[in-house]
C-alpha cells in the first residue's frame, strides 16, 4: 500500500479487528466486513439534517443520507473519528453519543460497489448552521425523522440504503419504513 492509502478497519461480527485493507479494495465485490460510522446531527426541535452525498463519491453519489458517514482510520477512536469526519464535510463539531450498531450489506447497482460494515451510529445535538464541503455534500436539509420515514417509503432509490436502518437506531420511536433493503441484523454486541 503506498503512503497515504485510506485504510479501513477489518472487522469480525463481534467487531473484533481482523486486519487493514485499502478503502477501495474492502469495497470491492463481495465486499469485506469492516468498521464504520453514521452520525446523525439533530436541531433541538428534533429535526435530523440530511445530507445529499457528492455525485462525485465512488458510490451512492446524488443520494440523500444521515449527516456524515465515515470510517475511522486504524489504532484510532470511533467517536473522535467520526467528529474529525463531522468537522471535514459539514463544517460542525459537537458531542457525539453512541446509539448503537448494526451490520449491513449494500450494493451500488452504478459502481458495482459493495458496502459491508458493522456501522456505528452516533448522535449529537447541534443549532450551529453546517458548512459543507463541495467535494463531499451537494446539499443539505432539516427534516423531522417521521417525514424521512415517508419519503423513503415513497422513493427509496432517492436515499442510501443504510439510511432507514440506522435510523432506526438513532431514533429508535420512530417507525421504520418497510420495504426490501440490504440485510441487515443488530451488531451482536452491547454498545
Amino acid at each position: 500500500m503506498s503512503p497515504g492509502t485510506d485504510l479501513v478497519v477489518l472487522v469480525d461480527r463481534d467487531d473484533r479487528d481482523v486486519g487493514v485493507c485499502e478503502k477501495l479494495a474492502a469495497h470491492q465485490a463481495p465486499g469485506r466486513l469492516h468498521r464504520a460510522f453514521s452520525v446523525f446531527l439533530f436541531k433541538p426541535d428534533g429535526r435530523l439534517l440530511l445530507q445529499q452525498r457528492a455525485t462525485a463519491k465512488y458510490h451512492f453519489g446524488g443520494r440523500w443520507s444521515n449527516s456524515c458517514c465515515g470510517h475511522p482510520r486504524p489504532g484510532q477512536d470511533l467517536v473522535l473519528e467520526a467528529r474529525r469526519r463531522t468537522r471535514e464535510e459539514l463544517g460542525l463539531d459537537c458531542e457525539l453519543t453512541l446509539a448503537g450498531s448494526m451490520i449491513y450489506r449494500a450494493t451500488d447497482d452504478a459502481s458495482g460497489l459493495v458496502e459491508h460494515e458493522l456501522d456505528h451510529v452516533l448522535v449529537g445535538i447541534t443549532e450551529e448552521a453546517p458548512f459543507p464541503a463541495p467535494g463531499e455534500v451537494s446539499d443539505v436539509s432539516y427534516e423531522y425523522p417521521s417525514l424521512i420515514v415517508q419519503l423513503i417509503h415513497r422513493e427509496p432509490d432517492r436515499y442510501t440504503p443504510w439510511l432507514p436502518l440506522a435510523l432506526g437506531l438513532a431514533t429508535p420511536s420512530a417507525p421504520r419504513p418497510r420495504r426490501p433493503g440490504p440485510e441487515a441484523t443488530p451488531a451482536d454486541r452491547p454498545t
